[in-house]
């Protein structure tokens, strides 16, 4: 698989959101099959998987997800980048910034199985200071205990503060054909800065599939598609000229509706590396093939103008979940 680079991280070109095996999309399947399916993406070429502390079911516990990629990627660690992310929403002032943020990494590590950790991401901006929290991630990077950092659903503002403090590897925001808000300042800011972005969600949480339609039944326990605007019952219809154009798009490409909404985000920005997530084995590798989908400049500019003259319904952005 074509390769990428996240300030001086190489990754695949399109990476791996584990959340899907441990919270967000119903029942999850078994730690063996779980297993199976990020070490079948690894053999298949990705080298870059995402994952957080606070993925368990029904996001009750700690670790859930670490575990399983951990032990998923314990034997080819040095093949691979992981990514993971800490929640940090406030800090006593006995307490420093340094050492809370320490004590959660030396978690994650044990359960990661490894001593060092690539991209550390604060998962979401509490009430600590963002230059506070950039002083102790560039303490760490010192510490050799990870080697880039990252924020996650933040803006220009706070992306600026921090990097002015201990240079940024990646951001992580929600971005997809449908989220486009990061176009306008965001990525601009850091591929001027070099920095990484990491679209989570960049298929909509399934609505770019084109497998959606307004009659589907997520699951009532644990899927976040339940509250996903984009996808009530009167937003999946209101959407269906998205989806209907992307799939007819595809189809001259020969290529799925998910590839040509990856793909199209790959052609547009060389900082950009998406992270779908799925706990299905076959859409996994699906998504995986859209690094091997060549667009034109005339065909993206096409696509552009597609979404341009369609409205979005329902909306995220960076308050979403």
């Amino acid at each position: 698989m074509k390769t990428r680079k996240l300030r001086d991280i190489e990754v695949s070109a399109v990476g791996m959101g584990c959340m899907a095996f441990s919270h967000g999309y119903g029942k999850i399947p078994s730690e063996e099959y779980s297993i199976e399916a990020i070490r079948n993406a690894y053999q298949h070429g990705c080298t870059f998987f995402d994952t957080a502390e606070v993925y368990s079911p029904n996001l009750s516990g700690i670790g859930h997800n670490e575990l399983i990629v951990g032990k998923a990627l314990e034997d080819v660690r040095e093949n691979v980048t992981i990514a993971t992310k800490l929640m940090l929403h406030s800090v006593g002032f006995r307490k420093r910034v340094y050492d809370e943020i320490r004590r959660h990494l030396e978690g994650s590590l044990e359960r990661l199985r490894t001593d060092y950790v690539d991209i550390y991401y604060l998962h979401r901006m509490g009430s600590v200071p963002v230059e506070n929290v950039a002083e102790a991630m560039g303490r760490l990077i010192d510490d050799g205990l990870i080697r880039g950092w990252g924020l996650s659903q933040v803006d220009v503002d706070v992306i600026d503060a921090a990097q002015n403090v201990a240079p940024l590897t990646a951001i992580q925001n929600i971005y997809s054909m449908v989220e486009r808000d990061s176009e306008d300042s965001i990525i601009p800011y850091c591929m001027e800065h070099r920095i990484g972005f990491v679209p989570f969600s960049p298929i909509a949480s399934g609505l770019l599939s084109g497998k959606i339609t307004p009659q589907t039944q997520f699951e009532r326990n644990d899927d976040v598609r339940n509250w996903v605007p984009q996808l009530s019952r009167r937003n999946i219809d209101g959407n269906m000229q998205i989806v209907e154009m992307l799939r007819a798009f595809a189809d001259r490409k020969n290529a799925t509706p998910a590839q040509i909404s990856l793909a199209w985000m790959l052609h547009k920005y060389p900082n950009v590396v998406p992270i779908p997530g799925s706990k299905n084995k076959e859409r996994i590798i699906e998504n995986l093939n859209a690094a091997g989908v060549e667009l034109t400049d005339e065909e993206c500019m096409v696509l552009d103008s597609e979404l341009n003259n369609h409205k979005v319904y329902g909306h995220r952005g960076l308050g979403g979940f």
